[in-house]
């Protein structure tokens, strides 16, 4: 009975804290003024440090261990660890990975979905699978400027507001996906 206590206070405790709280108190080390909305820290969050001024959004996932499973029939107590470092101003795109042994700079963009398995340097945009180098930051900058809205100090209505009374041009716009007619 009192075990089943526990487990709902620890349960009601997640709920009350903010992420980045939830982040701290397993042992991530961290700087100021961060946004964080994952929850997955690896089984060794001691093992992550964080700079400041991150955003760490949804499903993001870091890893510090790994692979050992395969190999423990010929090395039983087989266990490999590896440290991971956010610099200053790093942005992680939803559901992206981080694998043991990364270090990323300051100011670095990792794209959405990305699988981060080398470490990264500093003012870099990066994205897929294996995460690789699209741009610097001052070209994804130069590139994206005249897309700015100032928005991000509005209110959500506000903000919509101003986004739907836009005329398509103020919008960023893919190009099409190049297809050889040999696929066709």
């Amino acid at each position: 009975m009192i075990k089943k206590i526990v487990k709902k206070i620890r349960h009601l405790k997640w709920i009350f804290f903010s992420l980045e709280k939830q982040a701290c108190s397993v042992g991530v080390q961290m700087g100021k003024n961060n946004f964080i909305a994952s929850k997955f820290w690896s089984t060794e969050p001691y093992l992550i440090t964080i700079g400041s001024n991150c955003q760490i959004t949804n499903g993001v996932k870091f890893f510090t261990h790994g692979g050992a499973g395969a190999v423990r029939k010929f090395y039983p107590e087989f266990d490999c660890f590896g440290k991971i470092k956010l610099g200053d101003y790093v942005y992680i795109g939803n559901n992206s990975l981080i694998m043991p042994g990364v270090s990323i700079g300051d100011n670095v963009l990792i794209a959405a979905g990305s699988v981060v398995v080398k470490s990264i340097p500093d003012n870099c945009v990066v994205g897929g699978n294996p995460a690789s180098f699209i741009c610097t930051i001052d070209s994804y900058i130069n590139k994206n400027k005249k897309f700015n809205l100032n928005t991000k100090k509005n209110s959500a209505s506000e903000k919509k507001k101003i986004l739907l009374s836009l005329s398509t041009e103020k919008f960023i716009k893919k190009r099409d996906i190049k297809i050889n007619s040999i696929d066709l």
